[in-house]
């Protein structure tokens, strides 16, 4: 695994950094508050350059600190949350109000009130926070003509969990159950970040057996989230036996999982320094040569839907400079031609392993078929690389002890379902968790998506927010 490298910065040199990296090609990626000694604090911006590593900036936090929202516009969300969590003032923030928190002042109200938009045909509507069905709660302020969305304003932070101050005062064990349970659709590639950033931490190499074993659970992952996600998709362009097919093949999906490791959502198996225990994998590439055909079959169906593929088609467009500059990740940011993956770009587990041989599905037009085309590619390299690894897998321990030593910190990162999943851990003295900073990939496609709604229509609005597959759980948490 990459490890990454800290430098530290006054503020004055701050801005002049943001600016060389964007030059040069690299990627902010997030910023989070740290716990110092003595009760202050620090604000850390984690970056990447890809084939090199992460890199980490530490600024001190004991004044304002500039706002590099204008230089990267995807940190405004970020600054924002630690401003409201952490109480750190950031200079010159071009939207200074609260994202989480109640607002401070009646000044923040006036800035954060809504647009002042004209006309007798206009209307408002407030939808949500309940919404159809079990979808999360979330609360959206349209203002439309007619079908024609004029702006689009989500409030996303109803039922904000806390989850991150929850790892406060943990033993790392007890930190991997909080972890599984940020996300319920992600838990694996929560727990394979947030061990890998404990492994990190303590300096723990992982055996090969664990390695290859952990990618096997996190394509298990990625193939019933995108099944279910196709199967979503065809519920918002009506077609309801499209729906039904797909939810049964994410079920099976998940029937295979619970035979693997006996969760359907794969909780309880990954762990620091390896794996709780081996896979059951007796007659899993079978069971995944028949679910592979039984895709093929759904899939050509969709396709043969003109239907379905006239409703996707340049619905939700979302330009690639728009992705890059607002943070968007994942399938999002590949069907919108940016080409990153953590598990190319900076490699772990068994990923590294040529014969594994899987490829990036990326797409150029940005539109909701894009974001679709690029998870049914995903679908069939994930089934190909779980088979591969497979016979991979190679003897041996499947864990060993891992304790990081006190006052440690380190990053551990895995490419869910979604995208981009960081773990920031922060050790105490006593070897209990002081700090744990999470960087969510719905948190970042979250704040991306409402450029793709406006001046689009409301019958369209239901489709392009199913085909970006976010959801509130891992935005709020």
């Amino acid at each position: 695994m990459n490890v990454a490298a800290q430098r530290h910065l006054d503020r004055s040199e701050l801005e002049e950094a943001a600016r060389t990296l964007r030059v040069q090609g690299g990627r902010m990626i997030m910023l989070y508050a740290a716990p110092e000694a003595g009760g202050t604090q620090n604000v850390r911006y984690v970056s990447s350059r890809s084939g090199i590593g992460f890199d980490i900036w530490v600024v001190p936090a004991d004044t304002a600190i500039p706002s590099l929202a204008t230089i990267w516009p995807l940190l405004g969300w970020y600054e924002r949350e630690t401003a409201d969590h952490r109480g750190i003032v950031f200079s010159g923030q071009p939207e200074p109000f609260s994202l989480i928190a109640p607002l401070r002042s009646a000044e923040e109200a006036d800035l954060r009130r809504l647009p002042d938009i004209s006309g007798d045909a206009v209307q408002i509507l407030p939808f949500g926070p309940v919404r159809a069905g079990v979808v999360e709660s979330a609360e959206f302020s349209f203002f439309y003509i007619g079908e024609a969305i004029l702006h689009y304003v989500p409030h996303l932070f109803l039922k904000h969990r806390g989850m991150e101050d929850r790892f406060a005062g943990q033993t790392p064990e007890t930190g991997l159950v909080l972890a599984e349970r940020v996300s319920g659709v992600g838990s694996a590639a929560h727990a394979l970040a947030y061990s890998q950033a404990v492994e990190a931490a303590a300096g723990t190499t992982v055996p090969d057996r664990a390695c290859y074993q952990r990618v096997i659970v996190a394509e298990l992952e990625r193939l019933y989230n995108h099944l279910h996600y196709l199967g979503h998709l065809a519920d918002t362009t009506t077609l309801k036996v499209g729906h039904a097919e797909g939810a049964l093949l994410a079920e099976r999906a998940k029937q295979i999982n619970a035979r693997v490791t006996g969760s359907r959502f794969l909780r309880g198996i990954v762990a620091p320094g390896g794996m709780r225990r081996d896979l059951c994998i007796d007659g899993l590439a079978s069971a995944l040569d028949e679910l592979r055909q039984q895709v093929h079959q759904y899939i050509k169906r969709l396709d043969a839907s003109e239907s379905y593929f006239d409703r996707l088609a340049t619905t939700g467009l979302l330009p690639r400079e728009i992705a890059f500059d607002q943070g968007a990740t994942g399938p999002v940011a590949r069907a919108s031609g940016l080409d990153r993956d953590l598990r190319r770009d900076h490699t772990y587990a068994a990923y590294a392993d040529p014969d594994l041989a899987f490829s990036v599905a990326t797409h150029e037009t940005g539109d909701a078929n894009a974001r679709a085309r690029v998870r049914i590619a995903e679908i069939e390299n994930s089934i190909l690389m779980i088979q591969r690894a497979i016979t991979l897998t190679p003897t041996g321990k499947i864990r060993i002890p891992c304790l990081p030593p006190p006052n440690r910190e380190a990053l551990g990162w895995a490419e869910s379902p979604r995208g981009t999943l960081i773990y920031a851990v922060h050790f105490e003295e006593d070897g209990r968790l002081a700090r744990v900073k999470i960087k969510s990939p719905s948190f970042s496609n979250w704040r991306v998506f409402p450029y793709t709604v406006h001046n689009t229509n409301m019958m369209d609005y239901a489709i392009n927010e199913a085909s970006f597959g976010l959801t509130i759980a891992g935005c709020a948490r």
